[in-house]
């Protein structure tokens, strides 16, 4: 285990060095209430002429892309409405879509919906830049390499911040596997922060959506790849999400507030396709490729316990975030401020109905999660501290739940299944 972490500690400083120089960018934005009515006039004015939208049913039965598909007749601009992307989105998803897009000619493609819409659509968007690669081999890092089509990315939620990130999260039912595709030409062209089209999100996905982002912006900020850039992003993010998230939750219609968490959203997603992530991740992605926990509800399960897990190796970086974001009272050592940092995720959980454990997790299935969750994070994830199968283990046992592990099964069991309505990454 030693000299794997020698490797792992090696690989990320040698990645660090590197980050710089790839070509990244950030999404030209859009922002503020109605700004998605600017975003036919911009598509004529970038010559496209015939689109594909990425969405799903539910998203079309609500109607909020009515307005949008309006100004492009408008405009004169064709547009196919793909609405067969389901949670947690799947190679068949992206191929099934991306045969619409070719059959009808399209030139740029807009996702309209939460992380699964954008997922889907940059995986359609690899495949268009990449005809003769298949997802699945487009696993991992810089698999893509070629120019995607113009994407949009228009958030009806304010969670997995994809609209700025480099990350598309697939999933394959066949082998229960959840895996990210990484490469900065991922990256959105453009993103429409519109908080209107946000109010009419119900309460638990607009509590687990908003905990998915401060999962991003926390574990980007406690690693060892942060730039200036990075840190400033996840403690506005974090500070954000603290302030807001719970008022939210509880009153549904406050568009200032709702603005607020999609900027925190995004800025999360900036910090963290930078910074990367860490287990939380890695473990979310199991849970949600295994039983289709929804993403934003495995990561706001996790985190806590996560954090726990690192004990002393997170210590100072947790408080260091707490502080700067206005987290916890002033004059904490480092052990004090972690702790009640940590205990605030967890109160913003209950008050929130989110619960403790999630009781899916079948035992059989653990050495093969704790597998792929390895795959994932090791060398790649910057975490505070390297973890081992052993480990990894008795984190899935905490958070199933299980008898003589730190979280009590009767302290809020949650079914993934009773939650599919959420759109994850």
């Amino acid at each position: 285990m030693f000299l794997y972490k020698v490797y792992a500690r090696l690989f990320q400083a040698i990645f660090k060095l590197v980050s710089p120089f790839l070509p990244w960018r950030q999404p030209e934005l859009l922002e503020g209430p109605g700004c998605l009515q600017e975003l036919p006039a911009l598509l004529q004015r970038r010559q496209v002429s015939r689109l594909l939208v990425v969405s799903d049913q539910g998203i079309v039965k609500l109607g909020l892309m009515e307005p949008f598909l309006e100004g492009l007749r408008g405009k004169s601009i064709f547009y196919t409405v793909f609405d067969g992307t389901v949670p947690n989105p799947t190679i068949g998803n992206i191929e099934t879509a991306l045969n619409q897009y070719n059959e009808h000619g399209c030139q740029a493609i807009v996702a309209f919906g939460g992380g699964s819409s954008m997922d889907c659509a940059k995986g359609i968007g690899a495949r268009v830049a990449r005809p003769n690669l298949p997802v699945s081999r487009m696993k991992g890092l810089f698999k893509v390499g070629k120019r995607l089509p113009l994407l949009v990315a228009v958030p009806t939620t304010a969670g997995t911040g994809s609209e700025a990130t480099l990350a598309a999260v697939i999933s394959n039912p066949a082998t229960h596997e959840k895996y990210p595709i990484n490469d900065p030409v991922l990256i959105p062209h453009l993103a429409v922060l519109d908080p209107e089209l946000t109010l009419q999100l119900p309460r638990q996905i607009t509590s687990t959506t908003g905990m998915d982002a401060l999962t991003h912006a926390v574990e980007a900020y406690i690693g060892h790849s942060n730039t200036k850039e990075t840190e400033a992003a996840a403690i506005e993010a974090t500070r954000l999400i603290m302030d807001n998230l719970v008022s939210v939750y509880q009153q549904g219609n406050d568009v200032l507030r709702r603005g607020l968490l999609l900027k925190a959203a995004y800025l999360a997603g900036l910090a963290f396709t930078r910074a990367y992530v860490g287990y939380v991740h890695a473990l979310a992605h199991t849970l949600g490729g295994f039983y289709s926990v929804p993403h934003g509800l495995a990561n706001s399960v996790i985190l806590p316990h996560v954090l726990e897990y690192f004990g002393p190796s997170a210590e100072r970086r947790l408080a260091k975030l707490a502080r700067a974001a206005g987290a916890v009272e002033p004059g904490l050592n480092d052990q004090a401020a972690a702790q009640a940092f940590i205990a605030r995720i967890k109160v913003m959980n209950q008050t929130m109905d989110i619960p403790e454990v999630i009781n899916s997790i079948k035992p059989a299935d653990i050495p093969l999660m704790v597998q792929r969750a390895l795959a994932e994070a090791n060398p790649l994830y910057p975490v505070p501290r390297i973890l081992g199968r052993a480990d990894l283990t008795e984190l899935l046992n905490i958070v199933s739940g299980q008898p003589g592990t730190r979280a009590s099964a009767s302290a809020g069991l949650v079914q993934g299944e009773a939650h599919q309505a959420e759109d994850g990454q």
